[in-house]
C-alpha cells in the first residue's frame, strides 16, 4: 500500500528550533515500516496554522489525493490536529479523500471507519478546534498585557506602546501606502476571497448532493413502509382472498366477483 506522510508545526520558530517535525517523521516512518507500507511522498509544513487550509504543502497533498488516479492510498499524520484544527474542514477533506479511495490515518489516534469511530473522530476534532481557540485567546491576552507594559520577549531595549504606535504609523505611511504595494495587497486579498468563495461553493454543492441522496432514501423508505402497510391491512387480505376464489369460476362470474371485491 502506498503512503504519504504529512508533517506540520504551527510557527516558523518551532520549525527552526523544535524537534517536533523530526519526531513526527521518525514516528511516521516507523509506523509505515512496521506495516510494510511504501512511502511515496513526504509533505512538510514548517510553520502553518491548521485552523485553515492556507498551507501550500497541504493543498498540494489534497490535490494529489483527490486526483485520478491518486499517487497514494493513505495519508499518515501524527494526530488529527496536525491535519486540521477545524471540525468542519477536517470532515470535508476526510470525506473528499475517501471518495477517491484515500484514507487519513493518524498514527497516535488510529481508529476504524464504522459509525462509532466516525463519531469519536468528530468529537476529537471538536476538542482540537476548541483547544486551539482557547490557546489563541490566552496567548493574545498575554501579548497585549506585555506590550502595554512596554516589555519585550527578547533581551534589549523596551519600547513603550505609545512610541511603538508612532513607529508603526510612520512605517505604514512611508513603506506600505504606495500604489504598487497597495495593488499587490489588494490582489492578494481578492485571490483569497475568490479561493474562499470557490471552497464555499464546493461545500454547498456537496451538501446539496447529500440532501438529494437523503430525500431519495427517505422516499424509498416511505414507499416500502406504505407497501408493507397495505399488504398487511385486513381489506387487502379480503381483496386477495376474493380474487383467489374467483379463479375457479367461469369467465363471466370472475369478472363480476372482481368488481365486487374491488
Amino acid at each position: 500500500m502506498r503512503a504519504a506522510l504529512y508533517l506540520r508545526v504551527s510557527t516558523a520558530r518551532q520549525a527552526e528550533h523544535d524537534v517536533s517535525i523530526p519526531d513526527q517523521k521518525r514516528q511516521g516512518e516507523a509506523y509505515r515500516a512496521a506495516r510494510g507500507y511504501q512511502l511515496v511522498e513526504i509533505y512538510v509544513e514548517p510553520g502553518a496554522s491548521a485552523t485553515n487550509d492556507r498551507r501550500p504543502e497541504f493543498k498540494r497533498m489534497i490535490e494529489a489525493g483527490t486526483s485520478k488516479p491518486a499517487p497514494f492510498d493513505i495519508i499518515t499524520v501524527h494526530s488529527f490536529s496536525r491535519f486540521f484544527r477545524d471540525h468542519f474542514e477536517l470532515e470535508f477533506d476526510v470525506r473528499k479523500l475517501a471518495k477517491n479511495g484515500v484514507r487519513l490515518i493518524p498514527i497516535t489516534q488510529e481508529m476504524g471507519d464504522d459509525p462509532m469511530h466516525v463519531m469519536m473522530r468528530q468529537i476529537m476534532a471538536l476538542f482540537d478546534e476548541y483547544q486551539s481557540k482557547e490557546n489563541a485567546k490566552h496567548v493574545t491576552r498575554a501579548l497585549k498585557e506585555t506590550a502595554r507594559q512596554g516589555e519585550t520577549r527578547c533581551a534589549g531595549r523596551s519600547i513603550p506602546m505609545g512610541k511603538l504606535d508612532s513607529l508603526v504609523a510612520e512605517h505604514l505611511e512611508t513603506r506600505l501606502l504606495q500604489p504598487e504595494r497597495l495593488e499587490e495587497i489588494l490582489a492578494s486579498v481578492l485571490d483569497r476571497r475568490q479561493e474562499r468563495a470557490e471552497r464555499r461553493r464546493e461545500h454547498i454543492a456537496e451538501l446539496n448532493k447529500r440532501a438529494v441522496e437523503t430525500d431519495l432514501r427517505l422516499k424509498r423508505l416511505y414507499d416500502a413502509i406504505a407497501a408493507t402497510t397495505f399488504a398487511r391491512s385486513p381489506s387487502a387480505s379480503r381483496s386477495r382472498s376474493a380474487r383467489s376464489a374467483s379463479w375457479d369460476r367461469s369467465p363471466g362470474c370472475f369478472r363480476r366477483s372482481w368488481r365486487t371485491a374491488t
